[in-house]
C-alpha cells in the first residue's frame, strides 16, 4: 500500500558487508549498495512472482527501491555500481530524478563503475561523486547514428521494394526504396539527432556546473582517455580500487563503514531448498486481484501486432499485441478498485489496424476512469496512435515522440526467380487477388490504389491525435516528424515533463488518493500458461543454429543496438501480415 510512496526495495546486510574493513564499533556511517548490471525491462517479467534472481531486473524496481533508501532512517548514503550498465537515455533521466530525491533527504550519492562512457557519465552526473575503478578509462564521445539504404543491394539480387508512404517526412520507406535519404527526412533525422544531443550537453553542464566551452574541452580530452585524464577534464571525481573503496569511503566521512545492500522486493518468490512449497506455488495460479484501491500500470512496450503479445524468437525483443491489451483493458474497466490507469508506452510503433485496436480501448476505459500516459523511451508512430488515446501524456526530456504516418508496401522477386530459374505460375480469382504478389511490382494505377487506401488510415490517425490534442497544430507536428520529449511539449504533443512514477504520484493526487496500491496490466502468467505458450510454439521456434547466430549479432552491437535492430526487423516481418503499418523509421544510435 502507498502512503505518497511505493513497496520499497529490501535493505540487507549481504555481498557488500564483504567490502568493510574491521568492525562498526563506535561512530560508524551507514551506506548501502546498489548493483545495476546490463539491461532494465521496461514491464516485469510474467513470471517475475516466481523469479528470485536477487538482482535488478526492470526500471521500476530501481525507483522504487531509491525511494527506498530516501525514505529510510538506517542509511546515510548510497553507492551505486555499475556493471556493464545497458540503460537507455530516458532510464537514466527517471533513475536520476530518484537520485535527486535521494540527495534531497540529506544523503550523498556516490557512483562507482569500471569505466564510464556517456550512460555511465549521465547516470554519474547526477550524484554526489563518480567514482572510477583504478586502471578504467572513460569515453565521452556523444551520439552517432546509421542508417542503410538498400535499394541498390535489393536490386542487385534481383528484389524490388514496392513501398508508400504517406508523410512527407515518415522516411519508413526509404531503408528499401532510396540509395540516400530524402531532403525531408534527412531534415527530419538530424533536427532530431541535434535535439538529443542538446538534451545531453544540456544535462551535463547543469549536473557538471559546466559551461559550453568547458564541456566541448571536457569532451575533447575525454575521449577514450585514462584515471588521470578523466578526473582533470571533471568527468570524474576520483580514481579508487574497489578493494578501497571502503577506506577512500572512510575518509570521507571520517567514521567506520557499515554495508548493506540494497535489492529488489523478493517476497513470494520460490525457495529452491523447499520442493513442496515450490511445487505449491508452481501448480497455484498468481493471485492478481486488487486487495485496496488500486493505480493500474498498462505496460505497452514493443513493436505493436495483431493478436497476443510475445516475448524472444529469433529477433528476441518484445511485440505488444492488441488482443492481449484489450484483455487486460476489459480486466481493468471490470475491477473497482481500479481508480485510475498510467498507459507505460515504449514502441517504435507497428499495425495501424492493432494501434487502431488499442486506441478504442483506452477510449472505453477512459469513459469510465482516468487513463494518463506515460512514455519512456518512444512513443512513436503507432505508439503515439495510442497514447492519444490517454488524458494526459508524461515524456521524459529525450523521449521520441511522433512519426504521424503510415506505410505500407511489398517486396516484388520476380527477377530474383529469374536468376534463380524458379518459374512462379500465377492464378487469381477477384479484381484486387493479385494485388500482393510477389513476383510482379504495381502498375501505376495499382500504386494509386494502395496510397488512396493508405490515405484513409492516415486520415483516421490524424483525426485520432486531433481529438485527443485538441490545440495542436497538426501541420506542425505530423506527416511523419519526429521531436524529443521537450519539444512534444512545446507543440502541444504531450502535457509534462515527467517519469513514470511521477505520473502515477500525480494521477494518484488528483484522486485524492492518500495510500494506494500499484499493479501492473497484462498480469503475471500462471506456470501452466507459460509450459503451455512454450509447448504451442515449439514447431515455430529458431533452430539452434540461428539462435546461436543471433547471439553472436547481439554480443556484437551490445543490448541498446540490439533492442534497436530487433524492434526494425519484427516491423518489417508485420509486412508478411499487414501491408498497412504506423511504424517509425528504423536507425542504429550508438554513444
Amino acid at each position: 500500500m502507498r502512503s505518497n510512496a511505493r513497496c520499497r526495495g529490501v535493505l540487507a546486510a549481504g555481498a557488500a558487508a564483504a567490502m568493510m574493513l574491521g568492525g562498526a564499533a563506535g561512530a560508524q556511517t551507514d551506506i548501502a549498495m546498489m548493483e545495476i548490471e546490463g539491461g532494465l525491462s521496461e514491464q516485469p517479467s510474467p513470471l517475475a512472482w516466481i523469479q528470485s534472481s536477487g538482482s535488478f531486473t526492470t526500471l521500476a524496481e530501481v525507483v522504487e527501491a531509491l525511494h527506498g533508501v530516501a525514505e529510510s532512517n538506517r542509511t546515510d548514503a548510497l553507492v551505486i555500481r555499475l556493471k556493464d550498465a545497458a540503460l537507455s537515455t530516458s532510464q537514466i533521466e527517471e533513475i536520476g530524478g530518484v537520485i535527486r530525491k535521494v540527495r534531497d533527504s540529506g544523503k550523498r550519492v556516490h557512483v562507482f563503475a569500471e569505466n564510464y562512457g556517456n550512460a555511465e557519465i549521465l547516470l554519474g552526473s547526477y550524484a554526489d561523486e563518480t567514482i572510477l575503478q583504478a586502471g578504467g578509462a572513460v569515453s565521452l564521445s556523444g551520439l552517432h547514428m546509421e542508417e542503410m539504404f538498400l535499394k541498390d543491394t535489393l536490386g542487385w539480387i534481383g528484389v524490388r521494394a514496392d513501398m508508400v508512404q504517406v508523410g512527407d517526412y515518415k522516411g519508413a520507406n526509404e531503408m528499401f526504396m532510396r540509395s540516400q535519404p530524402s531532403e525531408a527526412w534527412d531534415q527530419n533525422i538530424n533536427q532530431l539527432l541535434d535535439s538529443m544531443y542538446g538534451g545531453m550537453r544540456s544535462t551535463l553542464k547543469t549536473n557538471l556546473a559546466m559551461s559550453d566551452a568547458e564541456l566541448d574541452a571536457a569532451m575533447e580530452a575525454g575521449w577514450l582517455t585514462g584515471a588521470d585524464g578523466a578526473v582533470e577534464s571533471g568527468l570524474v571525481d576520483t580514481v579508487v580500487d574497489l578493494p578501497l573503496l571502503t577506506e577512500h569511503l572512510e575518509d570521507a566521512y571520517g567514521d567506520e563503514i557499515a554495508w548493506s545492500d540494497v535489492e529488489p522486493d523478493a517476497s513470494m518468490k520460490i525457495d529452491p531448498a523447499n520442493p513442496f512449497a515450490m511445487l505449491r506455488m508452481l501448480t497455484t495460479p498468481p493471485d492478481h486481484t486488487p486487495k485496496g484501491d488500486t493505480i493500474a500500470v498498462l505496460n505497452i512496450v514493443g513493436t505493436i501486432v495483431d493478436g497476443e503479445s510475445v516475448a524472444g524468437g529469433l529477433l528476441g525483443g518484445e511485440s505488444v499485441g492488441s488482443r492481449t491489451i484489450r484483455r487486460a483493458l476489459e480486466d481493468i474497466l471490470a475491477e473497482e478498485l481500479i481508480k485510475g490507469v498510467v498507459v507505460r508506452i515504449d514502441s517504435p510503433g507497428g499495425s495501424a489496424i492493432a494501434s487502431e485496436v488499442m486506441w478504442q480501448g483506452l477510449r472505453r476505459v477512459g469513459a469510465e476512469k482516468p487513463v494518463w500516459i506515460s512514455v519512456g523511451s518512444m512513443a512513436a508512430s503507432g505508439g503515439y496512435y495510442t497514447a492519444v488515446g490517454g488524458e494526459k501524456i508524461y515524456v521524459n526530456p529525450s523521449s521520441i515522440v511522433g512519426s504521424i504516418g503510415v506505410v505500407g508496401g511489398k517486396f516484388s522477386m520476380g527477377e530474383l526467380y529469374d536468376k534463380l530459374h524458379i518459374n512462379i505460375v500465377e492464378r487469381s480469382r477477384g479484381p484486387r487477388a493479385g494485388l500482393f504478389s510477389s513476383v510482379s511490382p504495381w502498375s501505376e494505377s495499382e500504386s494509386e490504389f494502395v496510397r488512396a487506401k493508405m490515405a484513409e488510415t492516415y486520415e483516421l490517425f490524424v483525426s485520432r491525435v486531433e481529438a485527443g490534442r485538441p490545440g495542436m497544430d497538426i501541420s506542425k507536428t505530423a506527416e511523419g516528424r519526429l521531436f524529443t520529449g521537450d519539444r512534444a511539449i512545446a507543440l502541444g504533443m504531450a502535457d509534462e515533463i515527467g517519469s513514470l512514477d511521477d505520473a502515477v504520484t500525480d494521477l494518484a493526487a488528483s484522486l485524492g488518493m492518500s495510500r494506494y496500491d500499484v499493479m501492473n496490466y497484462p498480469g503475471p502468467k500462471s506456470f501452466d500458461e507459460v509450459i503451455s505458450e512454450a509447448l504451442g510454439g515449439f514447431l515455430q521456434a529458431p533452430t539452434s543454429s540461428q539462435l546461436g547466430a543471433a547471439a553472436a549479432v547481439r554480443e556484437l552491437l551490445g543490448d541498446r543496438s540490439w533492442r534497436q535492430l530487433s524492434n526494425a526487423g519484427r516491423a518489417l516481418l508485420n509486412f508478411r501480415e499487414e501491408p498497412v503499418q504506423a511504424v517509425m523509421p528504423q536507425v542504429m544510435l550508438f554513444d
